[in-house]
């Protein structure tokens, strides 16, 4: 039986009120497949592993996530875990207690703490060292844990939002991430689609960036011909939507007056050459 017209343009209106909301820009498919994805899944608290490369907007979507749940008054605490070195990650996710080590004078929260009753959005989790894994699957399923340098079990009240761009399938099989943690985050997996499959959505996001760079900065700015257009669907954008951003800012900057065309956008993007060399799997070419 199909959906009466009035229930489908009114679940269409909802997604877009949603995605203006929430901030994400585009209207490809992929965009209104993810905005659906996460209107489903906010509302609950099971983990999310959100996969896509980087620049995509996993933090964006995390956050919507966050808003849309039952937690959004509650603490929204960003990690990236690529970024902690190894020696004191344990201590930066679950805190330590006094003298647990040189330098620690006093006790000190951690990040699950920090996030009691919100989120944690835990970005490049598949960069997390194996023992601190499992402190973390340990909190996951029991929601407890102790602190470094203590002896006592903490609780916490977290929702786990988990990013990554690797493929920690991959991992599993090459003992760099654990095989109980894998499929406890990925119950719900939420990709986002790269730029480049979704190069419809170049001229709105165009036009957002230049909207609020302008805005901002408070610049005259005469525009974008149909050709720069088309010509920045053209690039296939490895660093995906920040670099798309950072590029038309770069051009509102040094073309400021002046309206872009086609040639001045081929002329600041890189050659083919250039960045052929930044794919992330080989080319295939003729000898």
């Amino acid at each position: 039986m199909n959906a009466l017209p009035g229930k489908v343009n009114g679940a269409q209106d909802d997604l877009r009120m949603l995605r203006d909301e929430i901030g994400l820009v585009g209207d490809s498919p992929e965009i209104w497949q993810m905005l659906e994805t996460i209107q489903q899944v906010a509302p609950t608290n099971i983990p999310v592993l959100i996969l896509g490369e980087s620049g995509t907007g996993k933090e964006l979507v995390a956050n919507a996530i966050h808003r849309l749940s039952p937690r959004a008054d509650k603490p929204f605490v960003v990690v990236n875990a690529g970024a902690i070195p190894e020696g004191i990650i344990e201590s930066e996710l679950f805190g330590h207690e006094k003298g647990a080590f040189t330098g620690a004078i006093g006790s000190r929260k951690g990040y699950f703490e920090q996030a009691d009753g919100g989120t944690l959005f835990l970005d490049e989790v598949g960069d997390m060292p194996l023992p601190a894994q499992v402190k973390f699957l340990r909190l996951l399923e029991g929601k407890d844990f102790i602190r470094v340098g203590g002896s006592s079990n903490r609780n916490v009240d977290v929702r786990v939002v988990a990013a990554t761009n690797k493929d920690l399938r991959d991992a599993v099989e090459h003992g760099r991430f654990r095989e109980d943690l894998f499929f406890r985050l990925n119950a719900i997996r939420l990709r986002i689609p790269s730029l480049r499959d979704r190069l419809q959505d170049v001229p709105v996001l165009v036009k957002k960036f230049v909207n609020d760079f302008c805005r901002e900065n408070k610049i005259e700015f005469e525009g974008m011909s149909e050709g720069a257009i088309r010509a920045l669907q053209d690039y296939h954008w490895p660093g995906n939507v920040r670099e798309l951003r950072n590029f038309v800012e770069m051009l509102i900057v040094i073309e400021r007056g002046r309206r872009v065309d086609e040639n001045v956008v081929r002329q600041h993007l890189p050659r083919r050459s250039e960045y052929d060399r930044r794919l992330p799997v080989p080319l295939n070419r003729r000898s």
